[in-house]
């Protein structure tokens, strides 16, 4: 039978019967279902190898990761003149190197970036993430650095106790002057900002302060002495509107008698805390910070450190030689306690990771509790931190700067 066509359908002789089908022009609409297909399958396969490729590296990383190390290896050693006869600091991703000679800012491959020299009797400092400052202890001197080099000089009028300095490089100082101390607040030239005078027969002697990150609030530790009963107070005073009405810019004052309170810090712009010999007080607020928390401490402290998320406590507890590792959030909830044996003269938060250390002694925690290294360093350690990398940090000692590794 021959052929015959329509505009849909096309008839074919197949044995004893006819069998008719869509009319498809030159094959093209088998091909585009083809390709979908194919298409599709390799889309899946994609998504699929992906999926396992993510899966293998996240169970790679958590078997690294989860382990505990102890030994190093060196991967580089970068040589640093006189590394031993100076002191370390980490700062913006590199360290700053100090004597009493003058000051250096190493990048992370123990390059000089800069270097100021400097007769300074007894340098101390005190570091924040944009901004470090360093002056002389006992001395007049005070000068402000950031990344790129210094940004200003501060000469004061009375010997320097304590400083603290803030993001933008503003410096509040704790200067002696017999039984009436007096803090000053400087701007990076040298200009006095604010000057708060202090008595033991007043509000008592200034033991610590801090500023905030933005400058506009201090706190001041006081300790005095009222009825023969030690009492500590805690202040702080805002430079901005909300302080401008406020007798000498006080906004808080909290005090804890019985208790003598050490040290202040900043957390970050909005949480603020105090510790003392047997409490730690965690205060909220940017403008006039409230007490938020307070949590009695059982134990001696052997030290204390902080980041921007979270307070750390190295405890001796009462009754045994054993040591307890504590960390609190910003609303004071403990959310790590690890006990353990031997001292630590040093302790650090970097990189989200404990670090503890003495001589080359070396035992480093993540925050989830995770005990990543126990074990020596190949020399005494003048200041460690992380490095870019998995187990990878960055070794201040006698040889200069070495990047290790952790191993087995």
């Amino acid at each position: 039978m021959a052929h015959q066509k329509n505009k849909n359908l096309y008839v074919v002789k197949d044995g004893n019967h006819m069998r008719g089908a869509p009319y498809q022009k030159n094959g093209l609409q088998e091909t585009e279902d083809e390709i979908r297909q194919h298409k599709t399958k390799f889309q899946k396969r994609a998504a699929a190898g992906m999926i396992i490729a993510a899966v293998i590296g996240i169970a790679a990383f958590l078997y690294l990761y989860m382990q505990t190390y102890t030994g190093v290896r060196t991967a580089d050693t970068y040589k640093v003149g006189n590394a031993s006869d100076n002191s370390y600091q980490e700062f913006a991703g590199g360290v700053l190197k100090y004597s009493r000679d003058g000051i250096a800012y190493l990048n992370d491959r123990g390059e000089e970036q800069w270097n100021l020299p400097y007769q300074i009797k007894n340098p101390f400092l005190d570091v924040n993430s944009q901004s470090a400052a360093v002056a002389d202890k006992g001395g007049n001197n005070i000068l402000v650095f950031q990344k790129d080099g210094l940004k200003g000089e501060i000469k004061t009028t009375l010997p320097i106790e304590k400083i603290a300095v803030s993001e933008q490089g503003i410096v509040a100082a704790v200067l002696k002057n017999e039984y009436a101390p007096r803090i000053i607040c400087y701007d990076t030239a040298g200009n006095v900002l604010v000057e708060h005078k202090t008595s033991m027969t007043g509000v008592g002697y200034p033991v610590d302060i801090a500023i905030s990150p933005d400058g506009e609030v201090m706190q001041a530790v006081y300790l005095a002495v009222n009825g023969g009963e030690m009492t500590s107070k805690v202040c702080y005073y805002n430079f901005g509107e909300a302080g401008a009405e406020k007798i000498d810019h006080q906004v808080t004052e909290k005090e804890y008698k019985g208790s003598v309170i050490g040290s202040g810090f900043f957390i970050n712009e909005g949480v603020s805390a105090s510790v003392g010999d047997n409490c730690l007080t965690v205060f909220k607020g940017r403008e006039e910070p409230k007490e938020a928390a307070t949590i009695q401490i059982k134990g001696e402290i052997q030290s204390v450190f902080h980041s921007s998320k979270y307070i750390g406590l190295l405890l001796k507890t009462e009754g045994n030689s054993r040591y307890e590792l504590c960390l609190y959030n910003t609303s004071g909830k403990k959310v790590l306690s690890r006990e353990f044996g031997g001292t630590y003269k040093s302790a650090k938060i970097s990189g989200g990771q404990i670090i503890l250390y003495d001589g080359k002694k070396c035992s480093i925690y993540t925050r989830f509790g995770v005990h990543r290294f126990e074990g020596e360093m190949n020399n005494n350690i003048l200041e460690i931190f992380p490095a870019f990398g998995i187990n990878k940090y960055i070794v201040m000692d006698a040889n200069g700067m070495e990047d290790i590794r952790l191993v087995k």
